[in-house]
């Protein structure tokens, strides 16, 4: 979207109903609007399926709208998300790679679900009493579930407990290596962030060799302001944007009340987002 201009600071990550949020699209630009924001963006994981009821919501606030999906990745174990922004929701190789992901996401949950119920009272019917119709049903799911049968107090000491992996009842789901995700983002026309990278602290931050490759598949920017992200890490990531000519990304990464993740507690400058709208050619956003 060339010769865009934008003049206020954006919260770049949070999610709805349409996968581990807790607002619905709607509800989300409204909290967003509510909170003083001027520009979301949505980033529901591996789907776009909230974009339109979230563009109704931005025109009746009057907010800007940034279209974007998480995209889930993994470098062997370990997950790692890359957020697309004003991808083209159609494109064939994308929407291929989210629908088998979101697959894989469901039949990882269900093979959870079975091995936690044979220590704890839990059903799949559980599970899906906590989604909306549409929803990308993953491991936040199964969190709200526990809490609701009383086996955990929140969804994060679900996370710390029952459903971390040291508990034995982890599964993995399919996701393909980041460098494809970058590549399948910049296919459809978007501009590729490497989520949150540094919440496991300095010495875990991606390798330098690593991200040189990154680089060269396409990647714009990385989220470093991000509540996750520790502050051992953020000098080293800065440094690495620095090096590596990549943009600097801020947000909140909000779940409504999924997560204590406040909307707009973390933002991306202007300059950033004018960048971001110039070089996403796969949608548009909304703009007030």
């Amino acid at each position: 979207m060339p010769d865009a201009t934008f003049a206020t600071p954006a919260d770049l990550h949070a999610h709805s109903t349409v996968s581990d949020g807790t607002d619905t699209p709607a509800e989300l630009v409204a909290a967003a609007a509510l909170a003083g924001l001027e520009a979301l963006a949505i980033t529901d994981h591996d789907s776009t399926a909230g974009w339109s009821e979230a563009a109704d919501a931005a025109r009746a606030h009057g907010i800007a709208l940034i279209p974007g999906l998480e995209l889930s990745t993994r470098v062997q174990f370990a997950s790692v998300h890359v957020l697309g922004y004003l991808v083209d929701p159609t494109d064939p190789g994308l929407v291929a790679e989210t629908r088998r992901i979101r697959e894989s996401r469901l039949t990882r949950a269900e093979e959870i679900v079975r091995r936690i119920a044979a220590d704890y009272e839990l059903t799949w019917d559980d599970v899906l009493a906590q989604t909306t119709v549409g929803s990308t049903i993953g491991r936040p799911h199964i969190a709200d579930a526990l809490v609701a049968r009383g086996h955990a107090e929140t969804r994060s000491d679900a996370f710390a407990g029952i459903l971390h992996w040291r508990s034995g009842y982890a599964q993995p789901h399919y996701a393909p290596d980041p460098l494809t995700g970058i590549r399948l983002i910049r296919a459809a026309g978007g501009v590729p962030v490497l989520a949150h990278p540094g919440t496991r602290g300095a010495e875990e931050v991606i390798p330098d060799s690593r991200l040189r490759r990154l680089v060269a598949g396409g990647l714009f920017g990385l989220e470093v302001d991000h509540p996750e992200n520790t502050d051992a890490a953020k000098p080293r990531l800065r440094e690495m944007a620095r090096r590596h000519g990549l943009a600097i990304t801020g947000s909140s990464d909000y779940h409504g009340i999924g997560k204590a993740n406040r909307l707009g507690e973390h933002t991306t400058a202007p300059e950033v987002v004018e960048r971001i709208l110039a070089e996403g050619r796969g949608s548009a956003p909304v703009l007030p």
